[in-house]
Order: structure tokens, then C-alpha cells, then sequence
């Protein structure tokens, strides 16, 4: 092999190793780039449990007039659904890296038919509940945090759909699976501020 061969093959695979770094360096950032911005949702949450906190503390009539408490039974099977849902989504993300698309869309769509019980379970709930959105701090703050709450929710179910399409498009995940992670994590969140919801709503009443 002459000289000229040997450099332009060296070049070649120098460049190469540097695109491979490239590529996932920018997937580290924006990794990192999720997860500040999950940090940034977690201090919006935070905020307002702070303030539930305060407002139910410091209240002399915290629930709305004729209200005793709220039920607890369909509440928590909710709850049960959603966490149990955290589990769901991990097994579809190990199929997936085990290149195993069916078992991936599979317990990937599981997860979003558990994301929608817990979705039908709160409008019902909100439907069926003797206050509003104006009736005392209580009220307000309910339906402020289950609400939020709840849109975050079915952001991750769309997120969901969308990777789930995304999954029959050919060698779609063969460049990596950021995508497929950045919603796992999102929904793990997602899990994990219900179940402080639940216990400062539900729970302490």
C-alpha cells in the first residue's frame, strides 16, 4: 500500500471515529439538556406544593362548605395504575435495546392504555366531585395541581404515541434511542409528582 493510500485510509477512519463522538456527544447533551429542563419542571411543582402546604396550614375553613373530605378508593386504583405503569415502560425500554420491537411496542402501548385509565379515572372524578374550580383556596388549588398534573400526563401519552409510530418506520432506532429514553424519563417524573399529589390531597385531608 503506498503512502498516499495509507494517509487518506488513516484520515478516513480518523474521521469517521470523530463523527461517531460527535454524534454522541450531541446525544449526551441533549440528554443533559432534558433532564435540566425535567429539574425546571420539578421547581414548578415544587412551588406549588409549597403553597398547598402553606395555604392548608395557615386556612381556618380549608374545605369548601358541605365537603367533608375526598374519596380515597378510586383515587388510589388510579395511582396503583400510574405507578405500576413506571415498571411497564422500563420492560418496553429493555426490549427495545434488546432490538426486540414487539415486545417494545407492546409494553410500550401498554403503558399508554394505563396513561389513559389514569386520565379517564381523573375526569371522572372530576365530574363527579360537589366543588369547583372557585370554591375556596381548597378548590383552587385542587383542580390548579390535579390539572397540571394532568396535562403532564397527557403530554407523555402523545410523547408515547409518537415514539410508538416512530417504531415501524424502518432502522428508525438504529441511530440511538434518546428519544425512547427522554419519554421514559419524562413519565417516571411524571409517576413520581403523582405520588406526592396523592399523598399531600388524598392522604392528608
Amino acid at each position: 500500500m503506498s503512502t498516499a493510500n495509507l494517509d487518506s485510509t488513516v484520515d478516513a477512519d480518523l474521521q469517521a471515529q470523530m463523527a461517531h463522538g460527535a454524534e454522541h456527544e450531541e446525544e449526551d447533551h441533549r440528554l443533559f439538556g432534558f433532564i435540566v429542563f425535567l429539574l425546571s419542571e420539578s421547581v414548578i411543582f415544587l412551588s406549588f406544593f409549597v403553597g398547598y402546604i402553606v395555604y392548608k396550614t395557615n386556612a381556618t375553613d380549608w374545605l369548601p362548605a358541605g365537603v367533608e373530605g375526598l374519596e380515597v378508593r378510586e383515587p388510589f386504583i388510579n395511582t396503583v395504575v400510574l405507578v405500576s405503569s413506571s415498571f411497564v415502560i422500563y420492560f418496553a425500554e429493555r426490549f427495545l435495546h434488546k432490538e426486540n420491537l414487539w415486545g417494545f411496542r407492546t409494553f410500550w402501548f401498554l403503558t399508554m392504555a394505563m396513561g389513559s385509565f389514569f386520565l379517564y379515572g381523573q375526569a371522572v372524578e372530576w365530574l363527579g366531585l360537589p366543588f369547583g374550580f372557585r370554591d375556596g383556596l381548597f378548590g383552587g388549588t385542587f383542580y390548579l395541581l390535579t390539572g397540571f398534573h394532568g396535562l403532564h400526563v397527557l403530554t407523555g401519552v402523545l410523547l408515547q404515541g409518537i415514539m410508538l409510530g416512530r417504531s415501524f418506520l424502518p432502522n428508525n432506532y438504529a441511530g440511538g434511542e434518546f428519544g425512547v429514553v427522554s419519554t421514559s424519563l419524562f413519565w417516571h417524573f411524571v409517576d413520581v409528582i403523582w405520588i406526592v399529589l396523592f399523598i399531600l390531597i388524598y392522604v392528608w385531608q
